[in-house]
């Protein structure tokens, strides 16, 4: 994770004009801003097929692109953008581009702390992962799934080891694809494969995989859990112990399995997302008690308040003890903490955040097109054009808020008691 305690955390704001940037350039695409605050970044036209970054009050020097897309802050602050030149594709980190070039790359993703970047990539009509410019030795038929591992220094996705043609039905139910970890695909082959996990030593690979027309089951490093399910979800590890765990169906039902075996004994409608707490000792998903009703399950146990279109963005607190998330009944959000929900509905919530000691959490939000951010159930006293998600101070005393008000970036330190009160 990034190291936030070298951030500027002294109360007060900070502007940046960009209604300006507007007077310079063709057009001005839709502002990014860094992680620490302290940068803000648009994608800029200077004339056709000319397309630069402006960050701030400057641009990316002499870096001219024939098309610029994806802009985004890497965790540690560095600007990235996959970038067009002569027609060839590649990803630009502040302002230079990978020396390898592609016929077109896409899904850029990176590790926690920034360091490491990778993305897909098409070359000749042939597919392999890149990882900070190297791309796999080997490059496939086909890939749709990717997977970057939690410390960046590993890439999976799911390939097509064998050529199939549209009318050849016999050879697709043979299996044609695999799961491939740093470009080295499994021995065996499957019908399909989707989402793929890492462990968190980068060493195994798990995917949901299905075995012949009926039957589906996860497969890790290769070797299928013995169990077969009519369907199953996306697998994840245990932080801590490298277990398994997916959601499998059967039966009509749906359960949680750890290593092929029933991990809770309660079976739902639904379920899926499920994640790990940090110290790996809680396991939390998304569930369906009954139909058309959704909550929270936390080691098994769903809360008691349900909700009728979704319950999405959940997140453990850094001391594992806490889970927050949002719901939306009908056509609004509300955040939700521990199973209770706040009083406040939304038009649009975006993923809550835990302060460092678990205390406390906010949230954006947005109503009527002006944002505003929401803490303890208690609401920010100013609304603006836009925004992006609250940080908080490593001590838990301060928020870092980034608006757009009037034209200009905002970027303010907000003791957090001035909002709770």
């Amino acid at each position: 994770m990034v190291d936030a305690r070298s951030w500027d955390w002294e109360r007060g704001e900070k502007k940046i004009p960009l209604d300006s940037w507007k007077k310079e350039y063709r057009w001005v695409e839709e502002p990014y801003v860094s992680p620490d605050g302290e940068k803000v970044a648009a994608i800029v036209n200077l004339d056709e097929g000319e397309f630069t970054v402006r960050a701030n009050g400057e641009a990316w020097g002499e870096a001219v692109f024939d098309k610029i897309w994806h802009l985004r802050f890497s965790p540690d602050g560095r600007l990235t953008a996959l970038v067009s030149e002569m027609g060839e594709w590649t990803m630009a980190v502040d302002g230079v581009a990978w020396e390898k070039k592609f016929g077109y790359i896409w899904e850029p993703r990176f590790s926690a702390d920034g360091t490491n970047i990778a993305a897909a990539v098409q070359q000749d009509m042939k597919y392999a992962m890149v990882l900070n410019g190297e791309p796999w030795k080997q490059f496939y038929a086909n890939m749709t799934y990717f997977a970057l591992s939690p410390d960046g220094r590993h890439t999976a996705g799911a390939v097509q080891v064998a050529d199939v043609d549209s009318g050849e039905i016999h050879k697709f139910q043979q299996g044609s694809f695999t799961a491939a970890l740093d470009g080295r695909p499994w021995d065996m082959r499957f019908v399909n494969v989707w989402n793929l996990a890492i462990s968190p030593d980068g060493k195994h690979l798990a995917a949901e995989v299905r075995l012949n027309l009926y039957e589906y089951t996860i497969a890790v490093d290769g070797v299928p859990w013995q169990s077969r399910y009519t369907t199953v979800w996306e697998p994840v590890f245990n932080p801590v112990t490298g277990t398994v765990v997916a959601p499998v169906r059967e039966k009509g039902m749906w359960a949680l399995a750890e290593n092929d075996k029933p991990v809770w004994d309660r079976r739902f409608v639904q379920l899926w997302h499920q994640m790990f707490s940090p110290d790996g000792s809680r396991l939390a998903a998304v569930v369906a008690p009954k139909y058309g009703r959704w909550t929270m399950a936390v080691d098994g146990v769903p809360w008691t308040a349900t909700f009728s279109t979704l319950v999405t963005d959940a997140t453990f607190s850094p001391d594992s003890r806490r889970i927050a998330a949002l719901a939306k009944d009908g056509e609004t959000f509300r955040v939700v903490v521990d199973g209770s929900p706040w009083s406040q509905a939304w038009d649009m919530a975006w993923k809550p955040v835990f302060s460092p000691d678990g205390r406390d959490v906010a949230a954006m939000v947005e109503k009527e097109g002006q944002y505003t951010y929401t803490v303890n159930n208690r609401v920010w006293s100013m609304s603006c054009d836009a925004a992006w998600e609250p940080v908080f101070s490593p001590d838990g005393a301060q928020l870092l808020l980034r608006t757009l008000e009037a034209g200009n970036y905002v970027r303010r330190i907000v003791p957090v008691a001035d909002i709770v009160g």
